[in-house]
């Protein structure tokens, strides 16, 4: 399994404390079935971690897992807060990409409420041929009182990635609901872990996909991990549609 979204790197944000963190945190994903990883910091909320020095952290992290002989492949990206000067920070390539193509942006909003910004900048990102992968949406108050709004954002050529412990129930039973109707709705594309750590935020992702392919069917999971190679490859996306 690929996990789009994990916040493994050490001190770098609200994840792994420390490097004992990070392998913990690494032992546990391929005790999943995890393979590889992309590792997406907060970058632009609470935590600036500029492009420059997640590429130092992935490559470091990912010598330590080698010398452990921990079978895990890390990939290098951003959970990108969405604000008003995005584009110029593209520009000056202080930001990271989900793939190696900067086709993919893995796109954070505020849990309240969007910024007034948010549909022009998105339309911005789309026009330059960046796709914003719009990252737990199950999660944003905004989905939550009006869950079709979802559909607007993938019209206008989003994505959208659920996160693994929602439709597991960790968030409570009405994120989990909220997710199980973007699912049964075709309305994401991907699941990601969204870990921060083994303990209160863990992985879940080989639970949920039990989950999906339990009470949907084995073709919503081999269309998630289809997806998820081809946003790390930059490749095109397919928007396959399901019966709910």
């Amino acid at each position: 399994m690929i996990d789009l979204h994990c916040h493994i790197l050490p001190g770098i944000d609200d994840g792994a404390h420390n490097l004992s963190d990070s392998i913990k945190m690494a032992k546990k994903a391929v005790s999943q079935g995890i393979t590889h990883i992309l590792c997406t910091p907060h970058h632009n909320s609470s935590y600036e971690n500029p492009k420059s020095k997640v590429l130092l952290q992935v490559a470091d992290l990912q010598v330590e897992l080698t010398k452990r002989n921990i079978p895990l492949i890390l990939y290098e990206a951003q959970e990108v807060r969405i604000f008003e000067h995005l584009m110029s920070e593209i520009d000056q390539d202080d930001i990271l990409f989900a793939d190696v193509s900067d086709r993919y942006l893995m796109l954070e909003f505020p849990t309240e409420s969007i910024p007034d910004y948010t549909n022009q900048l998105v339309r911005q990102l789309i026009n330059r041929g960046i796709t914003p992968i719009i990252v737990h949406p199950e999660r944003y108050k905004l989905f939550q009182s009006n869950p079709a709004l979802l559909e607007n954002y993938l019209r206008m050529g989003c994505l959208a990635q659920l996160t693994a412990p929602s439709i597991v129930g960790a968030y409570g039973k009405k994120i989990q609901k909220l997710s199980h109707y973007f699912v049964k709705n075709s309305m994401i594309q991907m699941l990601g872990s969204d870990a921060h750590n083994v303990d209160s935020r863990n992985f879940y992702l080989a639970e949920a996909y039990e989950i999906i392919k339990k009470e949907y069917g084995e073709g919503k999971i081999d269309y998630y991990d289809r997806v998820a190679k081809d946003i790390i490859n930059g490749d095109n996306i397919s928007l396959r549609r399901f019966r709910g």
